[in-house]
């Protein structure tokens, strides 16, 4: 089966896209409908997935959702673009890692168009990218595997509002950095999903 393209202009309500993910997982384990990539955007939302603490949230009046993807706390919200994925594992190797580095190549190589140079790092997952002398993170990755079915995905800083990121820790990472594309050069990302999605195209044949 190809892989389905799903773009979303008109923001989405955290849950109802969960909830959207978790029917369509099911009925890729059954040969039923086709692997995804879904482009869209979140109203304003905290997220936790299932190894953050609680002294990871700094203001306790956010409006936050605690989910079952991987991972800590962190924002979704007007600015950013948010990927989510729904890929069968068991057509691929069964490998996680290896299935976060074609997440991480594939953002990697799109900013690189952009004459962004991101990097990964091992120990804290995500996109990041030096500036002012001080590494800043702009992409947050999180993943979940049911049935080895890989799905959630990845968001990235377009023009995100970096004050929502001081009401957390965001990842779990003490004095993290936080920037957006608009921050790093101003120049238009229009085609940015575009260009992600045939990356993580080529990165994800079989």
């Amino acid at each position: 089966m190809k892989i389905e393209i799903k773009k979303t202009k008109k923001p989405i309500e955290y849950e109802k896209a969960i909830e959207f993910l978790e029917q369509r997982i099911d009925k890729i384990h059954k040969n039923k409908e086709k692997e995804l990539i879904w482009i869209l955007n979140h109203p304003s939302i905290y997220t936790a997935g299932t190894s953050y603490k609680e002294n990871e949230i700094l203001d306790k009046s956010i409006n936050l959702f605690k989910t079952n993807r991987g991972g800590k706390i962190t924002y979704h919200g007007p600015g950013q673009l948010i990927c989510y994925l729904a890929i069968d594992l068991n057509k691929r190797k069964k490998d996680i890692r290896k299935f976060i580095n074609i997440i991480e190549n594939s953002i990697i190589k799109t900013l690189r168009d952009y004459k962004i140079n991101a990097h990964a790092d091992r120990k804290n997952i995500g996109i990041w990218i030096k500036q002012r002398k001080k590494m800043k993170k702009v992409a947050a990755i999180g993943i979940r595997i049911k049935k080895w079915i890989a799905y959630h995905g990845f968001s990235i800083n377009i023009n995100t509002d970096i004050n929502k990121f001081k009401k957390i820790i965001p990842c779990g990472i003490n004095n993290c950095a936080l920037t957006n594309l608009h921050l790093i050069k101003k120049q238009s990302y229009k085609d940015l999903s575009k260009k992600l999605i045939k990356n993580l195209i080529n990165n994800l044949k079989i």
